[in-house]
This record gives structure tokens, C-alpha cells and sequence, in this order.
């Protein structure tokens, strides 16, 4: 059975039934984990088991795992710095903070690896312009250059334990101040001033390896009435066509209030997959979940199977043994010394 164009949510700590059905159905490529999911490591271990058992081949699994305000996993796991915590660093100590940067993408990705979840969607390309509380300290830094430095190396950590990253939210979610989880942010900027600066981590990224773009649920009034997610202009003439990238793109979480100009559930799915995203998340409430897989979708992709299937993590081991681990060691010592951020825990 192929993977399908679809990453779900699981409402507990356990598979239900009803959920083992929903994540059989062929429309179904992966699971999106949250806080709701995890008591403890032992739990999260036993419960990606039992995804990943239940096709070949197997679901794929993500969580946002950023640090900072959002880390979905917390005991047992290395408390994250924010994003932006390392940018603080950048200004002053560039060499330090690229040290940094690498080492929590390590980090990150390890300690995931370790315990049976393929990836976080991890950098963020955003821009921090103040603005937008959303984002604020998820964003490594304001300017272009030093956010696609600081990700380039994140990358690099990710990769060497063995995950691939996704940039988000594209084309850029910085300059809103409207949260796209409870309404719809709309950035009157023209195209050009986007192009000299918030697609040039993405533009840079691409030209770095990125495997995977998230698109971000904004919508930019002077370029497309529609969100990002939904747009063809974005995703294919600029995403795809301009920038060169050919590696998957999500879409955000479809069950956000800000997705909801496309009408129900099943209909945001079908306008982000035409659109261009390869794969898109409803990954909240079992009853949207059932309208999309009920909804009749229609959806073949080879090409989409191959980009999602080359997602899957590569790490080796528990945790028991990445613990005795030299580099973990180092790269615990090096992050813990900065400071521990309060908790934002988003739908």
C-alpha cells in the first residue's frame, strides 16, 4: 500500500480502533503528533511502534519539536532554546551561534530519532520583525541573511542524526500580527519586497538541500486573493517554478480558522492538494478527519509517494544508547546553558 496525500492527528496517549481504520485508509501517509500524545518516553515509544507497524510502507511521523514555547515533549527530553535565543547570540558571536544552531538541530533530531518519530518541521524561515506574536522567538533573527545561516546549520545538525528538515511557513509569516490559528492574517506588502527578504531563506535553503516547505495560511492582498496554501502563484510559479525547489510541501494544519475560506474540511484539502501541496494535515478533531477520508478524494501522485516516503528519519538506537553518546553529551552541556523559555503549546 502506498502512502497517501494525508498527515492525521490521534486524539491519546494510545491507538483507538477507530483510528487503526483511519490510518489504514490508503488517503492516509502519516500521523502529526501533539502534547496531547505524550505521558512519557516509554508511552511514545510504545505508541510509534504501533504506527509504524501498522502499514509497509511505514506512516511517516512528525511533531512540531522547535523548542522554546513549542516543544510538544518535555520530560525526558532536553528542554529546546527558542529559536530566537540562538539568534541573540548571532550578533555578537556568529561563529557561536552557528555552533549553537547545529548543535540543537542535532539535538533535537536525536533525541526524535531515538524514539521513533521520523521529523519535526524544523527550521523556521520566518522573519522576526516584531510584529507578529505567533512567530516571535520561533524566528532565529530579522534579517535574511543570519535566519538562513542559523537554519542552514540547523539543517546540517538534523541531517547528520538523520532527519530531514522543513522550512516553514512559506512564503513568510512574520510581518502579520494576526494568528493564523484563530483568524485570517492578511500582509498588504507587494511581491518585490517579499522576494528581497523573506523568501531568501527559502530561495537560499532550497539551494542548501531543504527536503520540505510548509506553506503558511496568509494571505497576501496584493499579490492573490488567496492564502498561500491555497495558491498556485505561491506554491507552483514561485515556489516550484522560481525558486527551484523540488522537494514536498505541507500544508499547515487545515483545521486552522485562518484555512477556513475554502469552505469545509474535505474542500480546504482538495484546493491545497490542486494548489500544489503535496500533502496536507488535519490532524484535530476525528470528525474532520472522517469527512476527508469519507469525502471520496481522488488522489494519485507518484511522484508526491516518493517525496514523503524519502521523509522517513534514519536514526539508530534508544535512548539509552544515545545517551551514552559523546556528542549528545556536548551538545546537552552546550544548550542548557542558555536560557529556559516559557511554554506555548499550539493547536
Amino acid at each position: 500500500m502506498s502512502l497517501g496525500p494525508l498527515l492525521l492527528g490521534v486524539q491519546g496517549i494510545e491507538l483507538q480502533e477507530e483510528e487503526r481504520e483511519m490510518l489504514m485508509h490508503p488517503l492516509t501517509g502519516g500521523v502529526v503528533l501533539f502534547s496531547r500524545n505524550y505521558e512519557s518516553l516509554e508511552q511514545l515509544e510504545a505508541l510509534t511502534a504501533q504506527i509504524h507497524q501498522l502499514r509497509e510502507p511505514r506512516l511517516l511521523i512528525a511533531v512540531d519539536h522547535e523548542g522554546g514555547r513549542v516543544q510538544r515533549f518535555r520530560a525526558d527530553f532536553t528542554p529546546l532554546p527558542a529559536a530566537g535565543r540562538i539568534g541573540a547570540e548571532y550578533d555578537a558571536h556568529p561563529h557561536k551561534a552557528r555552533q549553537l544552531a547545529e548543535a540543537a538541530g542535532w539535538l533535537m533530531a536525536a533525541e526524535l530519532l531515538a524514539a521513533g518519530v521520523d521529523l519535526s518541521f524544523m527550521p523556521v524561515l520566518d522573519l522576526d520583525r516584531g510584529v507578529c506574536p505567533v512567530i516571535g522567538d520561533r524566528a532565529f533573527h530579522r534579517a535574511p541573511e543570519a535566519v538562513t545561516d542559523l537554519a542552514h546549520h540547523y539543517l546540517m545538525g538534523m541531517g547528520r542524526a538523520g532527519m530531514a528538515g522543513t522550512g516553514k511557513h512559506f512564503p513568510g509569516h512574520g510581518a502579520v500580527t494576526a494568528d493564523s490559528h484563530t483568524e485570517l492574517p492578511v500582509d498588504p506588502r507587494p511581491f518585490n519586497e517579499l522576494l528581497m527578504e523573506d523568501l531568501v531563506p527559502f530561495e537560499r535553503m532550497t539551494a542548501f538541500g531543504l527536503q520540505a516547505v510548509m506553506s503558511a495560511h496568509v494571505r497576501y492582498e496584493q499579490i492573490d486573493g488567496n492564502i498561500a496554501t491555497y495558491s498556485t502563484f505561491w506554491l507552483q510559479d514561485v515556489l516550484r517554478a522560481r525558486l527551484g525547489f523540488q522537494g514536498l510541501i505541507f500544508s499547515d494544519d487545515l483545521e486552522m480558522a485562518a484555512a477556513a475560506t475554502a469552505g469545509d474540511v474535505p474542500d480546504r484539502v482538495r484546493r491545497a492538494l490542486w494548489a500544489g501541496c503535496d500533502v496536507a494535515l488535519v490532524c484535530q478533531t476525528r470528525k474532520a478527519m472522517a469527512a476527508v477520508l469519507d469525502a471520496g478524494l481522488e488522489w494519485r501522485n507518484p511522484v508526491t509517494q516518493l517525496r514523503l516516503a524519502r521523509m522517513h528519519g534514519h536514526g539508530e538506537g534508544g535512548h539509552r544508547h544515545l545517551h551514552q553518546d559523546p556528542q549528545w553529551r556536548a551538545a546537552v552541556k552546550c544548550l542548557t546553558a542558555l536560557d529556559e523559555p516559557h511554554t506555548l503549546d499550539l493547536i
